[in-house]
């Protein structure tokens, strides 16, 4: 590895792969080091859907959104969280940065059709979908040599091809075997793929196995970074750094510190420690949206995880599909089961101010036999058998013993849940009334409520413990709209940028809708890149000069 770039990314995600191919592609020289042994980060891990409003799939595809629609929708779900210049600069770049991948690099993407916004009903929302976009399948044999230096395993599908994106979830296997000799992949493999594939043709050098420690400055200027690798620690020179290195939630003392209820078992990759905050702190960066995190409700599964993260099943149709509720320890409802994963959060971190402790944790995801032999649970095709994970019993009053909640408040609580499926309404929690809620569940039976609605009657009866977790946390460093870290007096740290996790979260404590993540992560990540790049060739220009 060479001693000096134009541009250093710090993490090799979305917002990173994102910011190096801008970099790149604008002339830079760019190097890409990443902590893991592999690339990919949290992003290859997910689905790859990027949420991005008034895009050009959705218009392809006869959707009417606009600029206002987006804004307005970001503006309604605020609470005074977004910073105005950054919601702006977020939807203003869609075009431009759609248009340049499909026209300058190897990632291309398709619309997920129909995927309502998480808040559909909100003004500017959209209840028929159209934000929500995909890569489409990518390849590997582009990439020789880099298949087992990603994280994650091949998936070779599209959401699209999934129950949660309108699919059935089953692939011909003529077409699966084409997709198997072709090397063909989807979800996040497929898009960290297309990307790094554009960063190695751009001549972007990346380098895995190299955490980096501390930024280096001059005069107040960043002028590069250390790093620390298996073959010993090094210095790599910079006109700019941009740091992508994603949340700090396997950091048990960021998490105690910062974070504003209980998250535990985080799902993504455990490399994501809060390096690059840290880095930024001791700069003087200021800090907003700390308390924040991509919240998601999680069983924790048996095993261990290859890449050492925590073995976790995120939950989402097995809450939202019928024939299940979730309960807290009073045996008690106490949300719309359906709602989106990261809204849920909410509901996790109630606090009772006269038992002094967050009254929904612990909690149980409760349903009944019908709906394993339906739907299926936890990965497991319908009627498959239910899990050695999960508790059992053939009464409600025996599985409530066993869980350790009250019997006859679980009864109390399926009974009425019940006598509301039967009129058609949750009177108690709207579970059905969002355009959003039933998409993840029943599909024959959708729109309508009767897609989320269903009773629990049919022993035996199963509850398993649902974890407040994370995707992902979203606090860091303050940018302005091209990601430039801002003091603590507000003005720019010269030379130094953040895009993605790392950064504080553009779009504040809101998930916009399926994508809601990836969609700010690369939108910023090609401002940063593109602007470090600029900040780098000035640099060179001076030094030439003088």
């Amino acid at each position: 590895m060479d001693q000096h770039y134009d541009v250093v990314v710090l993490g090799s995600g979305a917002a990173g792969l994102t910011a190096a191919l801008a970099a790149a592609h604008s002339g830079a020289r760019v190097a890409l080091v990443e902590k893991a042994d592999k690339v990919g980060g949290t992003t290859a891990l997910s689905s790859a859907v990027v949420w991005l409003p008034a895009n050009r799939y959705g218009r392809a595809a006869g959707v009417t959104d606009s600029r206002e629609a987006g804004l307005a929708y970001l503006e309604s779900l605020s609470h005074g969280l977004i910073l105005p210049e950054l919601a702006e600069a977020f939807v203003d770049t869609v075009d431009e940065l759609t248009d340049w991948l499909e026209e300058s690099t190897p990632s291309h993407f398709q619309l997920v059709a129909g995927f309502p916004d998480y808040h559909p009903e909100h003004p500017g929302g959209m209840p028929g979908g159209g934000r929500s976009i995909e890569p489409r399948l990518f390849s590997f044999d582009a990439l020789p040599g880099w298949a087992d230096r990603v994280v994650g395993t091949p998936r070779r599908m599209n959401v699209s091809d999934t129950p949660t994106g309108g699919g059935t979830g089953v692939i011909d296997a003529e077409e699966l075997a084409r997709r198997e000799a072709a090397g063909l992949e989807g979800l996040g493999r497929a898009l960290v793929g297309s990307l790094l594939a554009g960063c190695l043709e751009r001549g972007v050098t990346v380098r895995t196995g190299a955490r980096a420690t501390r930024l280096l400055t001059e005069h107040g200027q960043v002028t590069g970074v250390e790093v620390e690798a298996d073959d010993g620690p090094a210095t790599i020179g910079a006109g700019a750094v941009v740091l992508a290195t994603g949340g700090f939630e396997y950091d048990d003392d960021l998490v105690r510190d910062f974070l504003r209820g209980p998250m535990r078992r985080p799902a993504g990759v455990p490399t994501n420690t809060g390096d690059g905050l840290r880095m930024a702190m001791r700069l003087g960066a200021a800090l907003g949206n700390m308390r924040e995190a991509w919240w998601v409700p999680v069983v924790e599964l048996p095993g261990e995880r290859a890449d050492g993260g925590n073995n976790v099943f995120l939950i989402l149709r097995e809450r939202t599909l019928p024939g299940s509720l979730i309960v807290n320890d009073q045996g008690r409802r106490f949300t719309n089961e359906a709602a989106n994963y990261n809204a849920l959060g909410g509901a996790f971190h109630a606090f009772d101010p006269s038992s002094f402790r967050y009254q929904n944790q612990p909690c149980w995801l409760v349903f009944h036999h019908g709906f394993a032999t339906r739907y299926g649970c936890f990965g497991n095709a319908p009627g498959a058998p239910v899990p050695d994970f999960v508790e059992r019993a053939d009464t409600l009053a025996e599985l409530a013993v066993t869980i350790g909640v009250p019997p006859d408040a679980l009864e109390a609580t399926v009974r009425r849940w019940n006598d509301q499926v039967g009129e058609g309404r949750d009177s108690d929690f709207g579970r059905g009334d969002s355009a959003y809620d039933g998409w993840c569940g029943d599909r024959s039976r959708y729109p309508g409520r009767a897609a989320t609605l269903g009773a629990l009657d049919e022993a035996p009866y199963y509850a398993v413990p649902l974890v407040s977790s994370t995707l992902g946390t979203k606090g860091g460093p303050r940018t302005d709209v091209d990601g430039r870290v801002l003091d603590v007096d507000g003005a720019v740290i010269p030379g130094l940028f953040a895009a993605g996790n790392v950064m504080a979260a553009p779009t504040g404590m809101v998930y916009g809708g399926a994508g809601g993540t990836l969609g700010p992560a690369m939108v910023f990540g090609y401002r940063a890149g593109r602007a470090a790049s600029a900040v780098a060739r000035t640099a060179v220009r001076a030094e030439q000069a003088s």
